[in-house]
């Protein structure tokens, strides 16, 4: 580009619109610096209409019929979008030129501060909401996650629409107030970065009380946390200038979760949710969940790994490791737990009956630990989904988050695990418990793993406790996290991972 040139983006008026658009419009203005990019606000049906609940809009041009008028008309020249927002038949005279490289696809309810208060006494707890698929996902998930101490918890949804800003307003807001908000983390992310939406959002996120949610059981809109930026299809060049921003890797999940919900729930989009990552030893992993309506008993969860062809056609007997469990006994150590800062607990054993400081942030592996963990009345921000510590890294830096330095966490893990920390990143890794075997010598247990062919393993100390009285020929499995690097590290190299137990059991059937 030899001259200056002006481009006119056209977005939606609210703070979240603007602050993507500028993200993309910097972004151009980067790799072009002779290009001037005017944003135009246009206001679509979708911003007019802040009242009917989305599951009553019938309408996929309602975020962006207007936006695709202004387009045809000549009075912009592209267009950012919320790539959820749009319908799946987009008009043929308007192209999608990029997918930039895609913000966090996760949900998370922010709470007021007094919400823990409101769970001894048995409160119900209200939730603002107006997609059926969070009403639906959610609702089986948070009962369950929030603080508990055994007990039930009742919540409620109350549908909410609007810009961000003003639904945190909504959190304890005297009579007329909810305890909690649902809102995507993409967007929380990006009013952060920007400085109109810093300002408007920070007074209201101060005393807040997170929960990021896990995707197993809260898969996200199919697309959630990309952009859409589209042009006329016949301005070539500035399809050309955009295309500079797409990301193949953040369109190929996109596609992924749109395809599987195609595949898999057909005619109920609305109360389901799909969303995928990349893992390096999981291939393409895509998360499905959900029901028709919150009434319909007919749950759909779908797990797809790309990583994994189908077991042999022999005979599978797979190992259940319960006679493991017979012969080793837990014991837990009088270790200090930290005062200030923020700690990940690799299982929930690391934290049995026992307290953090309510200043103390905390997070665990996956969702069985953080239910455990409920149980005992802890408070778990997130989890890792069982993927392993370092697929949660990113989440864990996200700025509006506003948690310590990596370099300030402390993993609490089992005695054995402690060297599998070393250059995480955390500050230091505490053993609270450890395992005493009783006894590993035991005639039934060796026919037993002799006649196996398939097992998986839960940490690297079984493995090498059975190895002896291992089939040579067996097939090894672990989850992805640090059991499969200490694995392999033991000479283990035919090991291979999955999400889960059960998803290795899925596998198995």
């Amino acid at each position: 580009m030899s001259k200056r040139m002006n481009l006119r983006l056209g977005t939606r008026p609210s703070l979240l619109a603007i602050a993507q658009s500028r993200l993309v419009a910097r972004a151009l203005e980067r790799r072009y610096p002779e290009l001037g990019v005017e944003l135009v606000n246009v206001c679509t049906r979708g911003d007019r209409d802040r009242h009917t609940p989305l599951t009553r809009v019938n309408d996929p041009g309602f975020f962006a019929a207007e936006l695709d008028e202004a387009l045809r008309g000549g009075d912009v020249d592209f267009c950012v979008h919320s790539y959820k927002d749009l319908g799946p038949d987009r008009p043929a005279d308007i192209a999608l030129a990029a997918i930039p490289p895609r913000e966090n696809p996760r949900d998370a309810v922010l709470f007021s501060a007094d919400v823990r208060d409101k769970l001894e006494r048995g409160e119900t707890v209200r939730i603002g909401s107006s997609s059926l698929r969070r009403q639906i996902n959610i609702g089986d998930f948070l009962p369950r996650a929030l603080p508990n101490d055994g007990k039930s918890v009742a919540i409620e949804f109350h549908a909410l629409r609007g810009p961000v800003h003003e639904r945190l307003a909504r959190i304890d807001a005297g009579n007329e107030g909810l305890d909690g908000v649902v809102l995507a983390l993409a967007g929380l992310a990006r009013l952060w970065q920007d400085a109109d939406g810093h300002a408007a959002i920070a007074p209201l996120l101060a005393d807040a009380m997170w929960m990021v949610l896990p995707l197993s059981e809260c898969p996200t809109a199919a697309g959630q946390g990309a952009l859409a930026v589209e042009c006329r299809a016949d301005d070539e060049r500035t399809r050309q200038l955009l295309g500079k921003l797409h990301d193949p890797g953040s369109a190929a999940l996109v596609a992924a979760e749109v395809d599987t919900i195609e595949r898999h729930a057909k005619g109920i989009e609305t109360g389901v949710g799909s969303t995928s990552s990349f893992l390096p030893a999981l291939g393409l992993v895509t998360l499905l969940r959900g029901r028709a309506s919150p009434e319909d008993g007919r749950l759909i969860a779908v797990a797809e790994s790309s990583a994994h062809a189908q077991p042999g056609t022999g005979s599978v007997k797979a190992w259940s490791d319960d006679d493991w469990r017979r012969y080793t006994q837990r014991r837990k150590l009088s270790t200090a737990l930290p005062e200030t800062g923020a700690v990940f607990a690799a299982h929930w054993h690391a934290l049995d009956s026992r307290k953090l400081n309510p200043d103390v942030r905390c997070w665990t592996s996956g969702v069985a630990s953080w239910l455990q963990m409920a149980r005992q009345g802890l408070w778990v921000e997130g989890c890792a989904d069982n993927l392993g510590f370092e697929s949660i890294k990113a989440t864990l830096s996200c700025p509006v988050l506003a948690l310590p330095e990596l370099n300030e966490w402390t993993a609490l893990t089992h005695a054995d695990a402690i060297d599998g920390w070393q250059g995480s990143g955390t500050r230091n890794a505490l053993a609270t418990y450890e395992s005493v075997i009783d006894s590993i010598v035991s005639d039934e247990l060796d026919e037993q793993l002799v006649n196996c062919t398939h097992f998986y393993w839960s940490s690297v100390r079984q493995y090498q406790s059975l190895k002896p009285c291992l089939p040579e020929t067996a097939h090894h499995a672990c989850g992805p996290g640090k059991t499969l690097t200490a694995l392999r590290e033991a000479g283990l190299d035919n090991v291979q991972a999955f999400a889960s137990r059960k998803e290795w059991q899925q596998w198995l059937a």
